[in-house]
């Protein structure tokens, strides 16, 4: 009775994000019908290829050097510095571009001492200023699977390769560099396809038509010139950008090179003379990853009480949608993850998995499509908003989600079948303490992605129905920098404070 109950609640979420998928694309075909790229959707997609393809490389590049050295280097406060470090990757994308502005603007403190040392100062806008918000954001994302990646590789292969004396090159060659070649492509892929769909980015720090991306012509042929065919069409384009992505991932991805260990730390610390290169190296990313987070802090408490009335309503809105999406992209997540961990078909995975395929805005182009006629777009903004949240990060909560149901069934399944609890009872008793920790870390990380969400309300919404992100720009964009810096300071405690509450509550639960 319980296995088939669980497949049915997977196969309702499966059918569900089919058709919802299904008719959020289809009548971009029929619309796009007729329409050509202009000279400028040409240059805007080689720039949303370039910009993304040097995002990514840049972001493998330096996450190399930066995971290996923490990886083996032990200090005090370590943990506590991995996980600062992470913080940029759930922090909202306009309060990074904030960040990023206070540092590297004209009138911020890198481009005083470049001046006061003779040297022109760095140019924000354009795609320098695209590339350096794009690291800042997902650095911190390719040095956690990478560190994920040194951590996999057996102690007991260090000690033999120590035994055998391996010098640096050939530890190198023969154990780190197989690693990379299973770790790298995927990584590259998952920043790519990020650096793809990225809207907040592209416009406000682009600085113009040169530096425009697929997204910003389709949220300008929306929004402006309301040119349908024009959007279907750009619509279309990226979701086959996407689509190309995951394929090419498909194709290079190999299985990890290393079987088991004992779980022991390796105790691999390189060769001589690495130690002050390491320091080096984590001092430096440290200090590019910490810095604007601390400019955030700083300008937005000088500005506290320089806020607008429409703060509050569009705070609101904003903790609204996160809480909403949160609940329902974890819910679908969980049931596609038991359902696949009772042994269902693999028809979970691609039900999971197919968000990868499109983004949100091109996905939200193609629902406006298909409801306009039935309904007022801003009267479906804030709905649009939560469900395309949730399915957005449906994949990555999925993962993150399916291990842990994997050993809870396969450890308590069959107990719980042969007691005859029902599918809640085992929900209940079974195995929410033994996924708390993960769905709380799922819940507050999709709830802080979500609280900075720019794209489709950015598109639909009407002045009563802005969040905070997009209430943020408008006053970036009105050069209103001080109520901008305390409202983002204001966004980020927010986001910070609900990933906390989910990510604490799941672990206590886990512990009661």
């Amino acid at each position: 009775m319980a296995k088939r109950i669980v497949p049915i609640g997977a196969i309702g979420t499966a059918i569900g994000l089919f058709a919802l998928l299904f008719a959020g694309t289809w009548p971009l075909v029929g619309q796009s019908a007729g329409a050509q790229m202009l000279p400028a959707d040409w240059a805007a997609l080689r720039f949303t290829l370039w910009q993304a393809l040097l995002s990514a490389l840049i972001c493998c590049a330096l996450a190399m050097p930066l995971a290996r050295a923490l990886s083996r280097r032990r200090f005090w406060g370590r943990s506590a510095l991995i996980r600062l470090l992470s913080a940029p990757f759930i922090l909202p994308s306009m309060a990074a571009i904030l960040g990023l502005l206070a540092i590297f603007g004209r009138q911020g403190p890198m481009n005083g001492l470049l001046i006061w040392a003779g040297l022109p100062p760095l140019p924000i806008f354009g795609l320098g200023g695209v590339l350096l918000a794009h690291v800042f954001l997902n650095l911190p994302l390719a040095t956690r699977m990478l560190l994920q990646g040194w951590a996999a590789i057996p102690s007991e292969r260090f000690r033999l390769a120590q035994n055998l004396g391996f010098g640096p090159y050939a530890m190198f060659r023969h154990l780190e560099l197989p690693m990379l070649r299973n770790q790298i492509p995927s990584i590259f892929a998952a920043i790519f396809m990020i650096c793809l769909t990225s809207f907040a980015v592209a416009l406000i720090l682009g600085g113009g038509p040169r530096a425009s991306t697929v997204e910003l012509g389709l949220y300008q042929s929306l929004r402006f010139d309301f040119d349908l065919s024009r959007a279907a069409m750009l619509a279309l384009v990226q979701v086959a950008l996407c689509v190309a992505a995951i394929a090419l991932v498909a194709l290079v991805w190999r299985p990890a090179p290393f079987g088991a260990g004992l779980d022991r730390a390796h105790s691999y610390m390189g060769a001589r003379g690495t130690r002050g290169l390491d320091a080096a190296i984590i001092i430096c990313a440290a200090l590019f990853l910490l810095m604007p987070l601390t400019m955030i802090v700083v300008r937005g408490a000088q500005q506290i009480s320089d806020m607008p009335s429409s703060f509050l309503p569009a705070a609101a809105r904003s903790v609204f949608v996160a809480l909403a999406a949160a609940a329902l992209g974890v819910g679908a997540a969980l049931a596609l993850a038991l359902a696949r961990a009772r042994g269902a078909g693999i028809w979970c995975e691609v039900a999971a998995m197919l968000p990868l395929g499109t983004s949100s805005l091109a996905l939200g182009t193609g629902l406006f499509l298909a409801t306009r006629t039935v309904v007022a777009p801003h009267s479906l903004t804030l709905p649009l908003a939560i469900v395309l949240n949730a399915i957005m990060a449906l994949p990555f909560l999925y993962r993150m989600l399916l291990p842990a149901c994997s050993d809870a069934v396969r450890g308590y399944g069959r107990l719980g079948n042969q007691l005859g609890m029902s599918p809640i009872a085992q929900l209940r008793w079974i195995f929410l303490p033994r996924l708390a920790r993960n769905i709380g870390f799922c819940l507050g990380l999709s709830a802080a992605l979500s609280m900075g969400d720019f794209g489709v309300v950015a598109l639909f919404a009407t002045p009563a129905q802005t969040t905070l992100p997009v209430l943020i720009g408008q006053m970036m964009g009105a050069y209103q920098m001080g109520p901008a810096a305390a409202m983002t300071l204001w966004l980020v405690m927010l986001s910070l404070l609900l990933f906390w509450i989910f990510d604490y509550a799941g672990a206590r639960y886990a512990k009661d």
